[in-house]
């Protein structure tokens, strides 16, 4: 391992995230029974301009007087370059601090992004004298925040996750689709002809690149890796497939902008029965082997080692972390 130690941010179960528009208050109730891990109230995409104000005051009312529960409570406050952003900041923290957990700060292009919010919320959090310090998510969804993403995610000691904006993402480099997170059947490749002419295509992923690219730098900041929205609510099995290839890569979470997306987000980021008790068979295995002097011994036909023990207990503490929720 390197000298230098990676920081681990607070381990919050972050399976699903909803997505709730703060112009929505008749949603609120709803999402709070729900079974979602996240929730973040949203004031920017989700919101017309001519009803910011009122849905900033919507979510103050409701993380004062909603009982949330267990409820990681975060809300999305608007992009730095609108007027919307400060106010978003300075009212929200003031008036109801002390029952948010995290700010979903959009579109950080830079480290400077992050460090101008760090520094508003420092100043509200000493003037109000609260005791508990307000995390950071950040949406890497423009071509700016991904050549940046890795000093975005070392810029403030509040960071705890990276968030895959894939829709912006594809408008700010331009990619040719209008899907949000799903496939394109023309990002494929053709095999070469067989014998009797044929071809078959198979189809990749287009936003594989992307996704791996800012997994590596949460991971190595000691940060929650969480894929975004998948656009079409109604396919399940497309969302399910989406959310296997990010658990896949290392990505912890996926968005929910649907409540049907809730559970399917929850199933596939949680680890199943069987490789809970294959972990455990490997912790097991280990201790016996290194308790006969040995590194490495052979489980089920296959190589184990201490690398394979720190994958185990990642299985472990999550199945820990979900039974205890």
């Amino acid at each position: 391992m390197s000298f230098h130690p990676i920081e681990q941010a607070p381990a919050r179960l972050n399976r699903s995230e909803l997505a709730v528009p703060g112009s929505q208050p008749g949603m609120f109730q709803k999402a709070a029974d729900s079974d979602v891990d996240v929730i973040f109230l949203d004031l920017e995409d989700a919101v017309a301009p001519d009803e910011k104000e009122q849905a900033r005051k919507n979510i103050i009312q409701a993380l004062n007087e909603i009982d949330w529960g267990k409820k990681t409570m975060s809300v999305r406050i608007n992009g730095l370059d609108t007027h919307y952003m400060y106010r978003d900041v300075v009212d929200v923290v003031e008036q109801a601090g002390e029952r948010l957990d995290l700010i979903m700060i959009p579109k950080v292009g830079t480290a400077a992004d992050v460090y101008a919010v760090d520094m508003m919320v420092t100043q509200i959090e000493d003037a109000k004298g609260y005791k508990k310090r307000i995390g950071f998510e950040h949406i890497i969804e423009t071509a700016l925040g991904m050549q940046n993403v890795h000093e975005i995610a070392a810029a403030s000691k509040r960071n705890e996750s990276l968030h895959f904006g894939v829709a912006d993402y594809a408008a700010s480099t331009r990619a040719r689709t209008t899907i949000i997170g799903g496939v394109n059947k023309d990002y494929s490749v053709l095999t070469d002809p067989t014998e009797d002419g044929t071809r078959e295509t198979h189809w990749g992923d287009m936003w594989h690149y992307a996704l791996a690219r800012m997994v590596v730098a949460a991971r190595a900041n000691g940060l929650r890796p969480i894929d975004g929205p998948f656009g079409d609510f109604q396919d399940a099995d497309g969302y399910r497939a989406a959310a296997k290839r990010a658990a896949v890569l290392g990505c912890e979470g996926k968005w929910a902008i649907h409540p049907s997306q809730i559970a399917l987000a929850n199933e596939v980021m949680s680890p199943s029965d069987a490789e809970v008790t294959k972990a455990h068979r490997i912790l097991e295995a280990m201790a016996e082997a290194e308790a006969a002097g040995k590194g490495a011994v052979s489980l089920d036909g296959r190589l184990i080692d201490y690398a394979s023990i720190r994958q185990a207990e990642v299985l472990v503490e999550k199945a820990k972390q979900i039974a205890g929720n």
